[in-house]
């Protein structure tokens, strides 16, 4: 559909590619009108997760985009090495799944996730590339006005496209669903159909378990791709964050008969889901941002150790009334082992010689059941760090974090002069943070 080329500019150090887009006859107009899209979107993304903008050329002259140069292969060029290890299948999501939520965050939905718009810079963070098929919440849809057609790439497509729905970004999270799929069995869930009858199967057959193709593939990652890889958008991850969250801890995904399946679904379930389609109405007015809103992650900071039982309710009661208001919430319960800055650290067993970091886990598991959360909505996590904020704030900005809930035991001329961790979390926090004081106090919100 295009060529690229490697170009210089004198006052930029560093190569850049030149996008240009090929003019047959024979070419399928989307191309053409792919590439318009391209040059509309990319220059309203920022950040590492995509290639930067520097330049376009008008139609009327040379159309053509000018963008950074991402150093080395696509993830195309792993595909023969499939099936990889379980723990780098859940590092290329994780990162994959990142970037996701970078560009999701700025109102657009990639729709052409697959290994050859995949890239990877040298610190490993993962690049989003080939914009011709996104959809941008707040600019024309121009593939959606012209065509009338699934577009996509058939492996990769989600169900939502093939009914020509381009406004989810969970179709992002079912396309990095299929990747994932191929990476732990070395087979593509759906093979590679090239008919729309083809394509319209995945709107009701499920894909044979990882583990039934593969069978070193650990019950975990089989849980995280076919939940990624749902036919109802509601049954999937509801973010690409809420994916990444569980990539990074593979350790805490709840197993449910997803884990253990062998087989396919049988043909009353298929017959279900055909039925169920009839007469569905698609949901037009969703976006992206309205998505992440929806379903964000919020951590819960508890002190395990100095903490009253009254602020603990009380944070219990705010954590509550977010998940009321917010269904979709994940939510991330967390507690912070202090360690030395110096030297050695004092054992990790109380005087009984019991793991203090399992007593923590256990205590952080009590706080939560009152809550009554279901799988795969809660989980629990034990740091260890010499700075309880720096660890705190650590742990937000690696899992994309929305909003913190954070306990204050009050005020002392040692603490103002010192800094408590609440006050510092709200002072250097990217999200928003709220927080809790005794039960007498209103909780206070400190916005973004």
């Amino acid at each position: 559909m295009a060529e690229i080329w490697l170009v210089r500019r004198p006052d930029l150090p560093s190569p850049l590619v030149m996008k240009i887009p090929l003019f047959r006859d024979v070419d399928d107009p989307a191309s053409l009108v792919g590439f318009e899209v391209e040059q509309m979107i990319l220059p309203t993304l920022s950040g590492v997760h995509v290639p930067r903008f520097l330049a376009a050329g008008d139609w009327s002259v040379q159309p053509y985009i000018v963008m950074e140069r991402i150093g080395g292969a696509s993830l195309r060029a792993r595909l023969e090495d499939a099936p990889l290890d379980p723990g780098e299948v859940a590092s290329i999501g994780a990162r994959i799944a990142a970037a996701l939520h970078a560009i999701h965050g700025q109102h657009v939905i990639h729709l052409d996730v697959k290994p050859s718009n995949i890239m990877f810079r040298p610190d490993g963070t993962g690049v989003l590339v080939d914009f011709g098929l996104s959809r941008h919440d707040r600019l024309p849809d121009l593939l959606a006005e012209q065509f009338r057609l699934p577009i996509g790439t058939g492996p990769y497509i989600s169900p939502e496209q093939i009914v020509q729905i381009r406004n989810d970004p969970r179709s992002d999270i079912f396309s990095l669903g299929v990747v994932l799929y191929y990476f732990a069995t070395g087979e593509r869930p759906f093979g590679n159909p090239t008919s729309i009858r083809g394509l319209r199967q995945r709107l009701y057959r499920d894909p044979v378990p990882p583990s039934a193709r593969h069978r070193h593939c650990p019950p975990w990652l089989q849980e995280v791709i076919l939940r990624c890889l749902e036919v109802s958008p509601a049954d999937r991850y509801q973010t690409a964050a809420q994916l990444a969250f569980e990539l990074r801890h593979t350790d805490q995904v709840e197993l449910t008969e997803r884990a253990t399946r062998r087989s396919r679904a049988g043909g009353w379930t298929v017959l279900r889901r055909r039925l169920r389609r009839i007469g569905e109405e698609p949901d037009l007015k969703r976006s992206a941002e309205e998505q992440i809103a929806r379903a964000p992650i919020v951590a819960v900071a508890l002190d395990l150790e100095q903490g009253s039982e009254a602020l603990s309710e009380a944070i219990r009661m705010t954590a509550r009334g977010v998940l009321q208001t917010l269904p979709g919430t994940r939510l991330a319960c967390l507690t912070v082992l202090k360690t030395s800055r110096i030297g050695m650290d004092p054992s990790m067993l109380d005087a009984e010689g019991r793991s203090i970091r399992i007593q923590r886990l256990v205590e952080l598991q009590h706080w939560t059941r009152p809550l009554g959360l279901g799988v795969g909505r809660v989980t629990h996590h034990v740091l260890e760090a010499p700075d309880p904020a720096d660890a705190i704030l650590e742990f937000a900005r690696t899992n994309h974090v929305e909003r913190i809930v954070i306990g204050s035991r009050g005020s002392s001329t040692l603490r103002r002069y010192l800094g408590s961790v609440s006050s510092r979390v709200v002072a250097q926090a990217t999200c928003t943070v709220t927080v809790v004081k005794a039960p007498e106090h209103a909780p206070a919100t400190v916005p973004e």
